[in-house]
């Protein structure tokens, strides 16, 4: 622990461990950046010998990536105990990881499809196994691997000790711990005081039209070394393809990609050959790098599991960190619920400003979206008023005839001394301040603002 740098025990360690030393089932619920990797390894090599022919213990993990960062860990932390741990995963050589298996192995940290296939081809012998830990649990439902770890469960001796990691807790997941387990305990982290200390919390409101402004505008001020979570594949896609344009040194990250791309792109971000990882939240599971500076949901999660697991990416190995969530004003509720939730603060921030003299990368447009009324209506200012001699059905009639406005798209219209304030509802928003200019009002220019 003193070689390692290990001072004091986090949370899921203090729960987890001392009960997992007595041989009891658990079911945690834990973020990746909590210590859990060092709280299910801690109890594994406290109890499987080490030495010995056949594997005694099991990591089963979603991916390859995970694989062989839970075995580097067990590798690191076995220094002096002698233990052997085999990662097995798809995507390489069988024949090298069979290799290794028969040298002999105390430990096998693995991916479902790979050990269901070495446990079928009689190659990975589980009859020995006396632990077996299943983490990242609720990805691997996700991922549909469901059928792979009920096998491999069926495959190992019923007298075991079975523990389940996992970032969220839904019915599936206890389904299956009660199923494969006995008598388990449940432990849950407390999300404030473990994933977030080290993590300044801020929203920026901006509707859809203008995320990719506000982002390139932190990204040309700030700097900072990034990873942007989107809800979808296909955004994620035409972000890059969008950053990529721009010279950003950015990559992007999700389920459809082939695992060798999937593991160049995140050592290219390790590595730093690229500042920027734009992902998805099943394909930023396990990631383990502790010098990014930013996370930004540039789509904000509807759930308070989801935004926690995000930006906990960053403010780790105590260093600080900033989580940047782009909010439109249909999510708002989201910021009061998740701040009610966790009694935590989540402050509202602007855009940066841009340097003097420099022009944005992307220009920044009116998003009526975002500023609209809940009816669609949004307020405009035009240079017309009582000294020009014009009423509420003048104005209005100005408007629809040459702005070419339906009748039912004008609502309160309050006329000034100089100029007078309009409702015009948001599908017109355009009409408003690019057509109605080109019409003077009896040889007066017109001038429209739109009022935000």
């Amino acid at each position: 622990m003193d070689d390692m740098g290990w001072e004091e025990p986090t949370p899921i360690q203090v729960g987890a461990v001392p009960m997992g030393l007595k041989g009891t089932d658990m079911f945690a619920q834990a973020q990746t950046g909590t210590g859990k990797t060092g709280a299910f390894g801690s109890i594994v090599l406290g109890q499987v010998p080490a030495g010995e022919k056949l594997p005694s213990a099991i990591i089963v993990v979603p991916t390859r990536e995970l694989a062989t960062q839970v075995s580097d860990e067990f590798d690191r932390m076995s220094r002096y105990t002698g233990h052997v741990t085999v990662p097995i995963y798809g995507g390489a050589s069988i024949e090298g990881q069979i290799n290794k298996l028969d040298k002999g192995a105390d430990i096998i940290a693995g991916t479902p499809g790979r050990v269901r296939d070495m446990i079928t081809r009689r190659v990975l012998d589980m009859s020995e196994i006396s632990i077996v830990v299943l983490d990242e649990a609720d990805r691997m439902l996700d991922m549909g691997f469901i059928e792979d770890i009920e096998f491999i469960l069926d495959s190992m001796p019923t007298v075991r000790q079975t523990l389940l990691f996992s970032a969220t807790m839904p019915e599936d997941i206890k389904r299956l711990a009660y199923d494969y387990m006995r008598k388990p305990k449940e432990i849950s982290v407390s999300k404030d005081e473990v994933v977030l200390d080290l993590t300044k919390q801020y929203y920026i409101s901006v509707g859809r039209r203008n995320k990719s402004w506000a982002l390139c505008r932190i990204l040309d001020m700030d700097k900072p070394k990034a990873i942007i979570f989107c809800q979808t594949k296909r955004m994620v896609d035409i972000l890059e393809e969008r950053l990529d344009k721009l010279r950003y040194k950015v990559e992007a990250i999700h389920g459809d990609m082939p695992q060798t791309k999937r593991e160049r792109v995140l050592r290219d971000f390790k590595e730093d050959r690229t500042d920027i990882l734009i992902a998805t939240d099943v394909a930023a599971r396990g990631l383990d790098i502790d010098d990014i500076s930013y996370v930004i949901n540039y789509d904000m999660p509807d759930d308070l599991d989801t935004y926690i697991h995000r930006i906990g990416r960053t403010g780790r190995a105590g260093k600080e960190g900033i989580a940047v969530s782009f909010v439109t004003s249909e999510e708002e509720h989201l910021i009061r619920e998740f701040e009610l939730r966790t009694e935590m603060v989540i402050e509202k921030r602007e855009v940066p400003d841009g340097e003097k003299g420099t022009r944005d990368t992307i220009r920044r447009v009116v998003d009526y979206d975002q500023i609209c009324d809940v009816f669609g209506m949004c307020s405009f200012e035009i240079n017309l008023g009582r000294k020009d001699g014009i009423g509420k059905v003048a104005l209005a009639d100005h408007i629809i005839r040459n702005a070419k406005v339906r009748e039912f798209a004008v609502g309160r219209i309050e006329i000034g001394e100089e100029a007078s304030v309009v409702e015009v509802h948001k599908d017109f928003g355009n009409r408003m301040t690019m057509d109605l200019p080109r019409a003077k009002f009896r040889g007066k220019r017109v001038f429209v603002k739109v009022l935000q």
